[in-house]
């Protein structure tokens, strides 16, 4: 009986004490736990309706790309030849793959000189305008003219074993201090209407050797018109050639580049110059280069491309260059020598020594501002058996010119006005119908498309 009734009691109390956990497991009588399966369905709605308007934004945004055109491709950057000071610049080159029967086959066959088909075009056409002081008659010039300045198709390959180089057109080389000259007589008295031609072989990037009509390693500024921060060139340039035919050696290694040629000096019968420049980059706005040339034989030869006191001399120039926009500062020395020969009617030796200074600014984008200053003195008189290199033995000659310059894509034009004054001259030997005025006033304008 007494076992019975404590049974009975142990049994009331552990139903007591188990209620509340039987309660708390049936969760339909929780209020709270209610709430948060509510926020939990909402939230499941949330993101199902986030989905969907991830996948409609997805669409348009599809659909609008699909309307925009694509990207043009960056154009290739202008190519290193023909050599440019500034600030005019060619356009990208276009871009040509020919097949050629017997070319295109030769470059099957030769390891590494495949696609010889590939190459670039390039052209200029420029028009001249030109009005000046103190005109020397008898040598044909006039006070006031027009003229094609250049009229040339440019066409190259510049990669691979073999490649070449081709410049054929007119052109008109205006020089200061000098009558002038236009592009018929220049073409046909000077290097023919293919100035520039020749075949480069290149068997690693930094060697490479050049055969045929070849650019001149001396001097600041270049032949034409287009490649240089003024129309005219200057009185030092009168004393150097502009294009020789011989072989060069190109050789470059890090902040160096050297070449080395053999050539008929100013483009004469006789191949008797030897001609090397040694350039050093000091950092990506700074050169400093030195370059000369000697005739180490004797040539007679005299004409308008090859005056004969020039072809039998030696040329030697340092020249540093500053290209950093929107400035380019190039300064230059220069010393010429022309050695004792009375076959050449030098009884004495002679020597011009000189300087200048070119410069370009630019004001804005599309407009720059461009001029030199120069000046080269001669040595000997009229007395000592000295040869004339300027404007009589012992003259001298300095001059200023001013070249405002407006260049949009493909087009350009730029005026230019350039004065001269001789010293010490030799009446006769400088400006006017009578050769005895000592200055010369020019101005021009120049205005074409470079290609």
């Amino acid at each position: 009986m007494f076992d019975m009734r404590s049974a009975l009691i142990a049994l009331a109390v552990a139903a007591v004490v188990c209620a509340p956990v039987f309660a708390a497991a049936d969760s339909s009588a929780d209020p709270t736990a209610a709430a948060q399966q509510a926020k939990i369905d909402a939230l499941d709605k949330q993101i199902d309706e986030l989905k969907q308007q991830k996948a409609d934004l997805a669409a348009k945004l599809k659909e609008a790309q699909s309307k925009v055109p694509a990207a043009a491709p960056t154009p290739a950057p202008p190519l290193p030849s023909p050599s440019m000071t500034g600030p005019l610049q060619f356009a990208s080159p276009t871009e040509l793959d020919t097949y050629i029967p017997g070319l295109t086959e030769l470059g099957q066959m030769i390891p590494g000189a495949t696609d010889l088909g590939k190459m670039q075009v390039n052209g200029v056409l420029t028009g001249l305008g030109i009005i000046q002081s103190n005109v020397t008659r008898g040598a044909g010039d006039s006070t006031a003219r027009a003229d094609i300045s250049n009229a040339q198709i440019i066409l190259q390959k510049t990669d691979g074993l073999i490649q070449f180089y081709l410049q054929a057109g007119a052109y008109d080389i205006p020089a200061l201090g000098v009558p002038l000259v236009n592009a018929g007589k220049s073409v046909s008295e000077l290097y023919g209407p293919l100035p520039a031609a020749y075949l480069k072989i290149a068997p690693t990037s930094s060697f490479s050797i050049e055969a045929g009509n070849l650019p001149t390693l001396i001097g600041a500024e270049y032949t034409y018109t287009f490649e240089n921060v003024n129309i005219e060139r200057g009185l030092l340039w009168n004393q150097e050639n502009a294009v020789n035919r011989g072989v060069q050696l190109n050789y470059s290694t890090g902040p160096i580049t050297a070449a080395l040629s053999w050539n008929n000096g100013f483009y004469s019968n006789s191949y008797t110059w030897l001609w090397g420049s040694l350039a050093y980059a000091l950092n990506g706005a700074n050169t400093l280069t030195a370059v000369g040339g000697q005739n180490l034989g004797f040539s007679k030869e005299n004409n308008f491309v090859a005056p004969v006191l020039l072809n039998n001399s030696g040329i030697y120039d340092l020249i540093y260059t500053y290209s950093s926009s929107p400035w380019i500062i190039q300064p230059y020395f220069q010393w010429t020598w022309v050695p004792h020969n009375p076959e050449i009617g030098a009884f004495k030796s002679a020597s011009t020594f000189g300087g200048a200074i070119l410069t370009s600014y630019a004001l804005r984008d599309r407009f720059f501002l461009a001029g030199r200053a120069e000046y080269i003195g001669t040595t000997g008189s009229t007395t000592d058996g000295s040869p004339n290199l300027l404007y009589g033995p012992g003259s001298g000659a300095w001059s200023l010119t001013f070249t405002p310059t407006y260049q949009y894509e493909k087009f350009f034009i730029r005026p230019e006005v350039s004065y001269v004054m001789a010293t010490s001259y030799t009446s006769g030997l400088v400006f006017g119908s009578e050769g005895r005025n000592p200055s010369q006033v020019r101005g021009l304008i120049e205005a074409g498309f470079l290609f």
